[in-house]
């Protein structure tokens, strides 16, 4: 490839750069509530998601497709927008994990490429149809989608469990959530590692090393999927807390349902080639699984932030990647400048976060001071309608009155543990 520039080489690396932070970013996705369960040890967890990640990135191209060919007009697109577009998707990926929320790395590397685009070649270089049918709305669909879906199974699981003996059910879904975690880790290589292919290819065809409308080459994808599984190997430990125990406490059967909705509404969105968030898709399975258990809780504090890191993610990370884009104009004095400024903020999150070290040794202690609340008028209401399942009775003592003293002396203790 004569064609392979400096610039160039810098987006590669760059896109590798981003697809390392999505690997630890999104760990969580996959492994939060397998290892807040204790179905695997966190080492074992991470080092089997990233194998994983590493297969589903040869599954499929469809989303990285979706990038490269559809979501912004590849003419008149320099490499030095796609370089801009990294660096404010990995500068919103390293703020939300300093704070631990789990924030989506698709819509911000989404916001950072529609930022720079704009800023470079105007509002015309964005294919809005494509923004809105293939990102926008499976943002808002999949969470609700992936949510109801788990709040269904969650409560069919405990109806049919109803009768099962309690240790020996557990160990079950710990068994079945194991394999659904494989899946989810499965289902985020074939979605996630797709999107850093798609700006690789993007990049090359921007810098004349490939043709329009072509899809990534094998050495393409084996990168992505490299760089990738070494950032899941690394483990998001501060989101993996978050995300398994912040939001809610699950049981096992709990996790067996949310990861197994989750990783249903991923794989059939990347077959037909939406660039979904596994983030948006797991988080909102998690609150569905809390929702569906008579008794559980979802703590709408940690829930709010959330969505509010959400809805912040795309505007965040376009803003970013058009400031980059505007001093990338100046040459390549500028495009050094953007760089350093990249490397310095990188470590400098990296610092700030050594002053709370979260790791594989306390990912699974009790949650951070304050994050503790009491049911919400949401939880509530859909505890009120919800069955009681078998084995839960001592969550139920924390929500629901004790009997009365009249009621049957025969009858179990609302205190009872089966």
């Amino acid at each position: 490839m004569e064609s392979f520039s400096l610039i160039l080489a810098i987006v590669v690396v760059t896109a590798l750069a981003f697809d390392f932070t999505n690997g630890f970013h999104d760990t969580a996705n996959a492994m939060a509530t397998t290892i807040s369960t204790g179905a695997l040890k966190p080492k074992v967890a991470v080092a089997m998601s990233a194998v994983l990640n590493l297969v589903g990135a040869f599954l499929s191209v469809e989303v990285a497709n979706t990038i490269s060919k559809g979501l912004v007009d590849e003419t008149g697109i320099r490499p030095e927008v796609i370089f801009a577009a990294l660096v404010g998707a990995i500068l919103w990926n390293l703020l939300t994990w300093l704070v631990g929320l789990p924030s989506s790395s698709s819509h911000a590397l989404m916001g950072g490429l529609i930022g720079a685009a704009v800023a470079s070649a105007g509002i015309g270089a964005v294919n809005g149809d494509v923004l809105v049918t293939k990102v926008l709305l499976p943002a808002i669909a999949a969470p609700i989608v992936a949510g109801v879906a788990a709040l269904l199974a969650t409560r069919m699981t405990y109806s049919l469990g109803r009768k099962a003996d309690g240790k020996a059910s557990a160990k079950g879904y710990r068994a079945g959530q194991i394999a659904s975690a494989g899946l989810v880790s499965l289902a985020h290589g074939t979605n996630d590692a797709q999107k850093t292919m798609g700006i690789i290819t993007l990049a090359l065809i921007a810098g004349g090393s490939l043709a329009p409308d072509s899809d990534p080459p094998v050495w393409v994808i084996l990168s992505a999927g490299l760089a990738i599984a070494l950032g899941t190997y690394l483990g998001g430990w501060r989101i993996i807390r978050t995300m398994g125990r912040g939001l809610t406490d699950l049981q096992p059967q709990q996790g067996f349902a949310a990861q197994t909705s989750a990783a249903t509404v991923i794989l059939a969105s990347s077959h037909l080639g939406f660039s979904l968030s596994t983030t948006h898709s797991v988080s909102g399975a998690v609150m569905g699984a809390g929702l569906g258990r008579k008794g559980g809780v979802v703590r709408w504090s940690t829930a709010t932030r959330m969505f509010v890191a959400w809805g912040l993610t795309l505007p965040a990370a376009a803003l970013v990647a058009a400031l980059a884009e505007w001093v990338c104009r100046a040459g390549d004095w500028g495009t050094a400048l953007v760089a350093v400024f990249l490397v310095a903020s990188s470590f400098a999150i990296w610092r700030i976060s050594r002053r709370e070290v979260v790791d594989h040794t306390n990912v699974v202690d009790t949650e951070e001071p304050g994050s503790a609340e009491p049911a919400g008028v949401v939880t509530t209401a859909m505890a009120a309608v919800s069955p009681p399942p078998a084995g839960v009775t001592e969550d139920l003592a924390a929500t629901v009155p004790a009997p009365a003293a009249t009621a049957d002396p025969k009858a179990p203790s609302a205190t009872t543990t089966v």
